[in-house]
This record gives C-alpha cells, structure tokens and sequence, in this order.
C-alpha cells in the first residue's frame, strides 16, 4: 500500500535556523525508508521562481508556487519538507487549506539573535538601505499564532529541534513510535491504523503551555461541564481521532442522524460543545476563548470558534438514546446543556488531574509504542466501568486465546450515582491482574471519558477509540454501555453488523450472556453448558454492587477472593461515613 504523504512547512526570520532543521528532519524521515524532498526558500527562489522581488505580492506568488508542488507531493505519498520565511499568516493558511496534511514549525529566535547569525550578512544591508522589505526590519512577520511545533533555535541545539518535529510527528500519527510506520500504513507495525488514518493529538507540547496558559488569560472564558472537559481530553490526548475538536453544525446533524461526519468517517455520537451558561451568545464566529473547568476553574485549553447553531435536545436525545427520558443519565446530561453549540479545533493545555491521579493513565500514541515494543499485532479490547467478575474473567481470557494481547482499558471520568469510584476499581484490576492473568500479555490503562450510557452507538465509539489505541478487537457482551431497560441486551453486538466494510478496521468479539454453572463449576455460555437454568448463578456487576449495598457477601462463584476483599473494605468505609 502506498504511504500517505504530508507537508512539514518551516517558518520563521530569516537566519532562525528553517534550512538546518528541515535537513536534520529530512536524515531522520530517509533513515526511516521514506521518500523525502526539500523545498529550501533559495533553493526555490533560484529555480522556481526566478526574478520574483520581495513585495507582498511576489511572496505570496512564491509561497503559492512552493505550496503547490507541496500539494503534488503530499498527494503522491512523498514527504515534502519547506523551508521558507513565509512572513505572512494569511498566505500560510492558503497552504494549509491547498495540502491538507500539513505540519507547521515555526522556527522561532529573537531577531537580534538573526541578526548575530546573519551568515550572509543580509540584516546588515537591510540596515543600511540597501535591501528594502526585508522581514523583520522594514517589512513584518507575522508569527504563527497555533503551530503544530515551536522550535526555539536560540535556546536549543539543531538536534533538540530536530528530535522536537520528530516527537511531534509521532503524536501527530504521521510517523510511526518506535517504527517506520507513517498514518494510514497498514503493514509496516502490524497494528491496526488508527481510525480515520492518522491519530489527532491536540495537547499543546509540555515546554509550550506557561507561555500559552498566559495568552489564554486574556480571552474570553467558555465553562465546560464534566461531560465536556472530558471530551475535551479525549480529543487532546487523540483518543477521538479523526475529530479535532467539538462538532460543527453539518458534522453534528450528520453524526446524530447517520452515524456519520459529512466526509464519510463513521462517528456515531456528537462531540459537542453547549455551555449551560449564557457565554455562547455573546461571542461571535471567528473568537478565540478559553475552555475552562466548570467546577474548578482551571483553564483547560482553548478553542477557534468556527461556528455558533442552535439545536434540538429532543431530537439529539432520540437519534442518540432512542428515549427521551430524562431520568436516561444520558438523556439529562443533554437536556442541561445551553442552547447554543460552539463547533471548532481545541487545543488542549491540561489534562487536569487525571495523569497524576491514576498512574495507569495512558494516551493512545503511547499505548501503541507499548504494543509496538512487545511485539503485538492482534490486540482485544476491554471496556470497563466495574471491577472485574468472575464473567469479565472468563470473556477476556477467551479474548487472550484469540489475541496476542489483552488490553484492559477502564473510564475513570464521572459515573452514575451508585457506580464504584475509579480508585476503588483500579485497586480491583491491579490483585486481579497481579494473581490471574500473565504480565506480559496483559495491559491496564485508563481514560477519562464519561458514559453516555447509549447503548449501540456507544459501543461504536468505544470500538472506535479503541482503535486509535491500536487495539484489533474488542469485547462487546451483553448490555454493552447500557443503562435500564433502554436497548436490547445483545442490540450493542448487532449494530456492528450494520456498519459497511472498511468504515472501521476494530473488530467486535461478541459475547453470550455467561454465568456460574454448578454442574460444570466453571463460568459457562448457553453455546458451551448442557445444564439448565436452574443451575445457573447470574453474575453482573449490577447485582455484585447491589449484594455488596446491601452487606450481603457475594459467594465466591462472583469474583476472586482478593477482589472482594478490596470491594468489601470500600463499603465498610461507606457505612462508618456519618
């Protein structure tokens, strides 16, 4: 299969360092087998645009020609690498919009350190009149205000920069962690491609967001419910690529009504952004705002408002949920939002306190490396907002035997009241992984996302962002990602078998109902029991939390000793609670 193509576009003053790091770049792309042309800024003035001057106009033609034969590489599966001062802004985003998969690297230094380097004495010239509209001294540079990297070439070596665009590229899912693989390769790891080709990382680089955070104080502030700063996060950390950030109008009719973006990509949920509060109305398409934490007040990112709409929650709740109850927790979440959608890109600054909060915490382009490292290429998936019974037990060791590894993947955003609180339930993974399953062949990461609790659709989402964490399969059993007596208890299974070939590389492994047979005494299936009913104990982690509320103590045929014991002291602590 021919590798996808894209663009690395430096930027930056003259003598900032553009031509050194793309070419140390370019080393690095060509070590990895790739095929790779530089477009350097003199290079390009000598031979393809020969007897342009230096006004606005002739360097928006030189950037439009540089632009274009970027356009032709990229789309032919070639890695085009420019190099050129590219002082404005708005010529730059033409360039984006004309390529598409387009990395930009503002190679930033102070213009006194430029003018130090000066290695062919041009600031001096300019200085004395004898270069006119020379960027920097009499002719502006506009600097990019949201670049996928910042090089500061007056603070670090060539090869820190070199190894920050190559970092980048890898979260960005154009190169692959630790291997050769580029976005959309679907050989060279043996993982699945992430969904939609390439991973979508918005977090803004660690070194970046002091500097960020304190341009951020300054714009206008849009709180974000639980729900949404989860969201939030979830697109950051690139765990719902393709999306880069909350919906807009056409893409959100789109997912609500066919399970589908308006280019074709399966979404099945809206990622959507309605502040409860009355912020949305008085800020115009085209702001830039700050998301923050609703609760806490913490600046969490930012956001370019492309689009502002209204919408029906009624619609939403029925399209999504089939109910519009609003005792669905689901249901209500939509019903509390505010009545105006904000939709464009984020870019993400914290991911608050969830990295720190659970050591487990993982992001999708670092769960890859760790697959990549131990050899895998089948991976099973398992969905999780309980502690694991003795069913979860049995569905995912039948998944071990199909897969080269096991990749035990909890929420640990806000649940429903009564749920088990997520330290509770790491404590629970952890003695069961610890006593039950193999080391190496077993991973356990979390993620913040909340539930939806939408049955069908959410169990595409979950396949989805599964996907983007390199996983092949996943786990769906009975009830998946439901909630009362909303959906059919295997209608989560069925909705896979709807979606057309190729819209999603994941693939479900579906799961009967299981339980404790007394006649077998082990974990059986309808397919695999000759008993009948009456022999039969219904595990599930609603009736293990009710028994344990209740201060009954589950009989052994439900969990492992060593969980129970992490279960019950949490509800001890609970009934001593005044």
């Amino acid at each position: 299969m021919q590798r996808k193509g894209f663009t690395i576009w430096h930027t930056g003053l003259p003598a900032a360092g553009k031509s050194t790091i793309a070419q140390g770049v370019a080393a690095r792309l060509r070590e990895q087998g790739l095929n790779v042309e530089v477009l350097d800024g003199d290079v390009v003035r000598t031979n393809l645009s020969k007897g342009l001057g230096f006004s606005k106009q002739d360097r928006d033609t030189n950037i439009r020609r540089i632009a274009f034969v970027c356009h032709l590489l990229t789309r032919n599966g070639v890695v085009a690498i420019a190099a050129a001062v590219s002082p404005y802004r708005e010529i730059r985003d033409e360039a984006r919009e004309l390529i598409g998969d387009f990395v930009e690297v503002f190679v930033d230094a102070p213009l006194e350190v430029c003018e130090a380097r000066d290695p062919k004495g041009l600031y001096a010239q300019a200085r004395a009149g004898a270069i006119k509209m020379f960027t920097g001294i009499d002719d502006p540079y506009e600097a990019p205000p949201h670049p996928e990297v910042t090089c500061r070439t007056a603070e670090e070596t060539p090869e820190q920069s070199v190894a920050r665009v190559m970092r980048r590229l890898g979260e960005l899912g154009y190169v692959g962690l630790g291997s050769e693989a580029v976005a959309g390769e679907r050989v060279t790891t043996g993982l699945v491609p992430p969904h939609g080709g390439k991973l979508v990382s918005r977090l803004v680089p660690v070194e970046e967001r002091a500097e960020r955070l304190r341009q951020a104080q300054t714009l206008p502030q849009v709180h974000l419910s639980s729900r949404e700063l989860s969201d939030l996060v979830m697109i950051g950390m690139g765990a719902f690529s393709p999306l880069a950030g909350f919906l807009g109008e056409a893409d959100y009719r789109a997912s609500m009504k066919d399970l589908h973006l308006t280019d074709g990509t399966l979404w099945p949920i809206p990622i959507t952004l309605a502040p409860a509060d009355p912020t949305a109305r008085s800020i115009a398409e085209g702001t830039q705002v700050a998301l923050v934490d609703g609760e806490s007040g913490e600046i969490r990112g930012t956001m370019l408002v492309q689009e502002k709409f209204t919408y029906d929650k009624r619609a939403e709740a029925q399209h999504v949920f089939r109910t519009e109850d609003e005792k669905h927790p689901g249901v209500a979440k939509v019903y509390a939002q505010g009545e105006i959608c904000l939709g464009g890109p984020v870019e993400v600054l914290s991911e608050g306190q969830w990295p720190q909060r659970f050591p487990e915490y993982g992001r999708p382009a670092e769960v890859r490396r760790i697959f990549e490292k131990r050899g895998w290429r089948t991976v099973a998936a398992f969905q999780t907002r309980n502690p694991l019974h003795r069913s979860h037990e049995y569905l995912t060791k039948v998944a071990l035997e199909i897969c080269d590894g096991l990749f035990i993947h909890p929420l640990v955003g806000k649940l429903k009241r009564g749920d088990i609180p997520p330290e509770v339930r790491m404590r629970c993974y952890r003695v069961l992984l610890d006593g039950y399953y193999p080391a190496d062949r077993v991973v356990l990461k979390a993620y913040p996302m909340e539930m939806r609790y939408a049955g069908p659709r959410e169990a595409i989402l979950h396949a989805i962002i599964r996907q983007n964490f390199g996983c092949s399969h996943m786990c769906v059993g009975r009830d998946h990602a439901g909630v009362g007596n909303y959906y059919g208890p295997f209608e989560a299974q069925e909705i896979f078998d709807r979606i057309p070939p190729g819209e999603l590389e994941l693939q479900p492994l579906k799961f009967e109902q299981v339980s404790w047979c007394y006649g077998c005494q082990a974990v059986v299936s309808a397919k695999t029991c000759p008993h009948d009913e009456s022999q039969r104990l219904e595990i599930s982690g609603t009736k293990l939390r009710e028994m344990l509320a209740a201060g009954e103590r589950p009989p052994p045929e439900f969990t492992r000793p060593e969980v129970l014991e992490v279960l019950l002291e949490y509800y001890a602590s609970v009934e001593r609670k005044p």
